[in-house]
C-alpha cells in the first residue's frame, strides 16, 4: 500500500511541475513578432513599439509611438500575466487595438516569449 501511494504521490507531483520559462526558444518564437517590434539597443518603432522594457510598463505610453485610443485608454499595466493575456488574443483583450496578430494560444510559447523579452531593459541592453 505504501508503494502506491508513494508511486501515486510521485506521478502527481511529476504531472503539477512547472515548466521552466525557455528565453532561447522565447528568442526564436520572437521571430513571427519581428516584423511588427523590435527589441535591443538599436530597436526602432516600426509597424508596432518597441518592446524593450515592456513588463512593468503602462500599455499606450511609449514616447514616440502613435497607439491606438484603444490602447491608451485600456489601463493595462503589462506584466507576465496581462502580457499573457493580451497575446493569446489581441483583439479580444484591447478591442480596438491596432494589433492584427491573432493570438499565440499555447501558455507555455506565451512563457518562453516573455522569458525572451524580460531580458531587454528599457534601455534595451539585454541583461546578464
Amino acid at each position: 500500500m505504501k508503494r502506491i501511494l508513494l508511486a501515486a504521490a510521485l506521478a502527481a507531483c511529476c504531472l503539477s511541475s512547472a515548466r521552466a520559462q525557455d528565453a532561447a526558444a522565447g528568442e526564436k518564437l520572437f521571430a513571427q513578432c519581428r516584423a511588427c517590434h523590435q527589441v535591443g539597443e538599436t530597436a526602432k518603432n516600426t509597424v508596432g513599439p518597441i518592446l524593450n522594457g515592456m513588463i512593468g510598463r503602462q500599455a499606450g505610453t511609449l514616447d514616440g509611438y502613435s497607439y491606438s485610443a484603444a490602447m491608451k485608454a485600456s489601463g493595462i499595466s503589462w506584466s507576465d500575466e496581462t502580457f499573457s493575456e493580451y497575446i493569446r488574443d489581441p483583439k479580444a483583450k484591447v478591442p480596438g487595438t491596432k494589433m492584427i496578430y491573432p493570438g499565440l494560444k499555447d501558455a507555455a510559447k506565451v512563457a518562453d516569449l516573455i522569458a525572451y523579452l524580460k531580458q531587454f531593459g528599457g534601455d534595451g541592453k539585454k541583461a546578464p
